[in-house]
């Protein structure tokens, strides 16, 4: 499937046990059938995710986080707007993050197993572990006790952890060098203003 300037492609966040957790409309800016750039307004409509009596399940403990209940539900993308490349061949993708008034604030690489396209649909799972880079190329992991605490769970295995993290080293290497995604390209990015925002469809995702 190869999508084309204005088209909405869905972003979905599955789990290895064939479930289905978020899912985030991008506008696609560009696509080439591997590499999709994609664009997501603040204030979107997305399917987010929350415990069965809707607490985030970031308020629970560590032990028990990956193994409560879920359920989707209406959600919106809020306080920033992302910029995302996802490439089906890597084990990560890369958001641009803007603040309301446009400015750049940083990369969030977020390291994903990719599991492949559908009709209208690019299929992810979320690794738990991230890299945040900041403007001047300083970066950190995030969430490394969330990524082990998903082995634990079972969500995925050590090996893909083993991976995922090789990927994340991958990504601050090139941080590291100031080499694309982290090259300056894009950071200036304005969406057109007449663009309307990617919308959810009533079925299929």
């Amino acid at each position: 499937m190869i999508w084309t300037e204005g088209d909405t492609a869905l972003l979905r966040f599955c789990r290895l046990d064939g479930s289905l957790g978020q899912v985030h409309p991008l506008r696609v800016l560009s696509d080439d059938g591997q590499r999709l750039v994609g664009w997501l307004p603040r204030d979107t409509p997305i399917v987010g995710t929350r415990l069965e009596d809707g607490t985030d399940p970031r308020d629970l403990p560590l032990e028990v986080r990956f193994t409560t209940p879920r359920k989707r539900f209406p959600d919106t993308w809020r306080r920033t707007s992302t910029l995302r490349v996802v490439d089906d061949n890597e084990w990560s993708s890369t958001w641009w993050f803007f603040d309301s008034a446009g400015e750049f604030l940083g990369w969030y690489v977020n390291l994903e197993i990719p599991l492949g396209r559908g009709e209208s649909t690019v299929d992810r799972v979320d690794g738990a572990l991230d890299v945040w880079v900041e403007p001047d190329r300083r970066w950190e992991w995030k969430d490394e006790d969330e990524a082990d605490a998903s082995v634990d769970a079972g969500r995925m295995t050590a090996e893909h952890l083993a991976q995922l993290r090789a990927e994340g080293e991958r990504l601050i290497a090139l941080a590291e060098a100031a080499r694309f995604p982290f090259d300056g390209t894009w950071c200036d990015f304005r969406p057109d203003p007449s663009w309307p925002a990617p919308t959810l469809p009533a079925t299929g995702w």
